[in-house]
């Protein structure tokens, strides 16, 4: 199978120890595209994000980044992923640009090049004078910030943002949501950004909802509101959503 896709992914399930926590989910992601993976705590969202960072091998199912299979091209596929975890991923007692060297020095990225894609990752986010600052001293928005530069210093065709906002506050997490907006514009990366907020999928292209490992709902955001009596993208995520 061969796709120039970013990022296609069919029929995968992943089970552990016999208990189902995906169960056939098929995605796909255009160009540039901004997709929201919206779902309550244990719908499956970080069994997925770790199928698709080949952190763990479906038991079906394929994946392919940019036509490479993740199975059997994982070296080539992970080179075109960038992956903001829902976990902090920083050396606090680094500086900025030593954290982010060392990701450009993992892409082998020429330490010229790689300067360079740092000062322009960190100026368009305003935070150009971190770059000799140690993490430690950097508030948690800025440094979820400075995660998103480094995922993006590759020119990966694939951003993954997971649960991405977990701890900040409402100013930081708006900030960091429009910073996702302009560095995809800028790049034309597609993003899959899983939440369980409903007001951060209201300006994404497509939503997804996960609900107990099953795909509930796949489209626009306006398609969740097509039903009767739903009148908020959190109304209708409730609705598909409940017991």
């Amino acid at each position: 199978m061969s796709t120039t896709l970013p990022l296609q992914a069919t029929h995968l399930s992943k089970a552990y120890q016999g208990h189902p926590a995906l169960r056939d989910v098929s995605l796909t992601l255009l160009p540039g595209e901004r997709v929201a993976l919206l779902g309550p705590n244990g719908a499956g969202k970080s069994t997925l994000m770790q199928l698709l960072t080949g952190l763990f091998v479906p038991d079906s199912g394929d994946i392919h980044i940019l036509g490479h299979d993740l199975r059997t091209a994982a070296p080539q596929a992970l080179a075109h992923l960038g992956v903001v975890f829902q976990q902090p991923a920083l050396d606090l007692d680094l500086s900025v640009q030593a954290n982010l060297r060392f990701h450009t020095d993992l892409h082998g990225l020429p330490r010229t090049l790689a300067d360079e894609r740092i000062e322009e990752g960190l100026g368009k986010l305003g935070l150009l004078e971190t770059l000799h600052k140690p993490c430690r001293t950097l508030s948690g928005g800025n440094r979820r910030k400075i995660e998103l530069v480094r995922a993006l210093l590759h020119r990966p065709a694939v951003l993954l943002m997971d649960e991405a906002t977990v701890g900040l506050d409402p100013a930081s997490r708006v900030q960091l949501l429009q910073a996702v907006e302009n560095l995809q514009r800028d790049h034309g990366v597609a993003t899959l950004w899983a939440t369980h907020l409903a007001e951060e999928v209201e300006r994404a292209d497509r939503v997804l909802v996960l609900h107990k490992g099953v795909m509930r709902h796949e489209g626009p955001v306006s398609t969740l509101l097509s039903d009767p009596g739903q009148t908020s993208v959190q109304d209708a995520f409730l609705s598909l959503t409940r017991a």
